[in-house]
């Protein structure tokens, strides 16, 4: 697998776990919400369903994290491939960098 190949896919794995992280904090807060919000509810029912609501909210708190650290990993990782690239590469890195800035030249400037 080249650099470019790799550095793609690992860009588009890192905004996967990012969105799945964001919705994942969404959904943890939306439930602590409704925990709170049903907690004088009375009932063995009400309280049975919050018992499990709570302790699936500590497993997905956990994943989260793991998660979260796996992203921060691979980001890390992905810095360092491109900065030995660079280091082992300066003037293709030189010239792709003055072609990206050409390309978001040419574009700003038509709008």
């Amino acid at each position: 697998m080249n650099t470019k190949t790799m550095h793609s896919k690992n860009t588009n794995i890192a905004d996967s776990k990012d969105k799945l992280i964001e919705d994942l904090r969404s959904v943890v807060s939306d439930a602590e919400e409704l925990l709170r919000a049903t907690a004088n509810q009375a009932g063995e029912g009400a309280a049975a369903a919050r018992a499990r609501i709570q302790e699936s909210l500590q497993v997905v708190k956990g994943r989260l994290v793991e998660a979260q650290a796996s992203v921060i990993e691979r980001t890390q990782e992905a810095a360092k491939v491109t900065d030995e690239y660079v280091h082992e590469n300066p003037w293709k890195a030189i010239g792709i960098s003055a072609c990206v800035g050409a390309i978001v030249g040419i574009l700003v400037s038509r709008r």
